[in-house]
């Protein structure tokens, strides 16, 4: 019985453990990775537009959503995950930003 107890404060944890897990980490409610302000900075770049700060800070949050790290100090696997990041990217802005 004391087992029992001492295992109790623990469950709200798992549950939100569990929780994370089966929304796969994506945004309550949106069912989108890009928002509307990556939509139009990618659409920007896209089209040659003079680069900004914010434009690539944009850019970069895209790719750190799609899985790829640059402040790790040695990655072995660097052109892979950045082409496999920006590939995500493109797969995202096609199906989830409007096309003008």
């Amino acid at each position: 019985m004391t087992n029992a107890n001492k295992a109790w404060p623990t469950l709200p944890a798992v549950v939100l453990l569990l929780a994370a897990c089966a929304t796969g980490g994506m945004r309550a409610g949106t069912g989108t990775h890009l928002s509307a302000t990556e939509c139009r900075d990618l659409t920007e770049i896209r089209s040659k537009a003079p680069v900004t700060h914010e434009r690539n800070m944009s850019e970069l949050a895209a790719l750190e959503k799609a899985g790829y790290h640059p402040g790790w100090f040695f990655d072995p696997y660097y052109p892979a995950d950045l082409e496999a990041a920006q590939r995500q990217v493109d797969v995202w802005y096609e199906t989830e930003c409007p096309q003008t």
